[in-house]
Formats: C-alpha cells, structure tokens, sequence
C-alpha cells in the first residue's frame, strides 16, 4: 500500500439528485454526512488533494439543468478543490481524473460516496486496473434498496444491507483495502505529527 501522503479523498456524486423522497428514507448509512466531512476534514489538515465528483445522464434529476444537480448543502468545496462531471458510473472515463492524479503524483485514492456499489465499487475497480491502491471507506459510502422491478420502492427489493456486504466481499482483497473512517484519519494524523 503507498503512503498516505501519496492518496487523493474522492467525494463521489454526493449530490441532491439522489434526495428523491421514496428512496432517501430508505437511505443505508444515516451517519454518513459525518463520516464524509471527517474525511474531508482530515484531507484538508494534511494538505492532500480532495476531488469532488458529480454524475449526469438523462434522467429526470441528473441532469445538468436540474436542480438537483449540486452538491449536497452539507459539503463546502474550496476554491482548490477540483469539481469533476461525469457521465460513466466510474470516475475515470469521461473525466480528467487520472491525469489530475498524475499531475499530483497520486497513487492511492480513498473513496468516499453514492452509491456503494455502483459509482463508488466501480471507481475502485477501475482505478485498481489503472494500479492505484484504494482505500473504499464503506462507513463513507451510501446505497439503498435495490428494487426487483426498477424504481418500484414498495415492492420486492435486496436489502442495503446485503448490497453493501456483497460490495465489502468482492472489493476486499483484490481491488481495494475496506477502510474504517478511523483508520484513514488515523493515517493523516501520523503524517500530520510527522510530515515528510
């Protein structure tokens, strides 16, 4: 695993376009919003790049021209901090990440984010082809009920719960390290007392 020092925190699509009012409720980490801004937190103490990320298609809510498509009230970009738009469910694709990463000689990423298997699992995965290591912080991640019949919230869905142990399982040994918040912020801190 390369040094903290050489990480990059990535706040995938954490954006009002998810807030649709059937599915927010059912929403699968309520201590979400606090385990996000401590990661940012800790970033921003140790002078390491934070990257935020938004995702669009054309669906009603996630397009550009929608309302919802912003960040979410609780998280505050800095002027530094880059904004990136997408279109694919990973974050690489049809952005500049990777040579944003370059250019910040990054070769590991904590990921933080919606949805937990599929934005989110999918950076990890492509971003451990591209041979980064990945930190996939799930106690930073957020998913929902997956519904048999797409977009029917009363009817038969797999748990949350299930979606993120089957995601902790498949990532787990072979595209990412699965991270406590504390863990990572204890890895800042260490840098922090003792900084390169």
């Amino acid at each position: 695993m390369q040094p903290i020092e050489k990480s990059a925190l990535l706040v995938i699509d954490v954006q009002d376009s998810f807030k649709v009012p059937e599915r927010w409720e059912r929403r699968s980490n309520l201590q979400f919003e606090t385990n996000v801004t401590a990661l940012i937190d800790g970033y921003r103490r140790a002078n390491l790049p934070v990257i935020f990320l938004l995702h669009s298609d054309g669906d009603p809510g996630w397009r550009t021209t929608d309302p919802g498509y912003k960040l979410m009230d609780f998280l505050t970009r800095l002027p530094d901090e880059p904004l990136l738009h997408k279109t694919s469910r990973n974050s690489f694709t049809t952005t500049d990440l990777q040579r944003r990463l370059t250019q910040l000689a990054v070769r590991r990423l904590t990921i933080t984010g919606i949805q937990t298997e599929q934005c989110c699992e999918t950076t990890a995965r492509v971003a451990a082809d591209l041979g980064y290591d990945v930190d996939f912080v799930t106690e930073a991640t957020l998913t929902f009920p997956i519904p048999l019949r797409p977009f029917d919230w009363s009817g038969e869905a797999l748990p949350a719960l299930d979606v993120i142990e089957r995601t902790n399982y498949v990532l787990r040994h072979r595209f990412a390290r699965i991270a406590a918040v504390q863990d990572v912020l204890g890895e800042l801190a260490a840098r922090n007392a003792c900084p390169a």
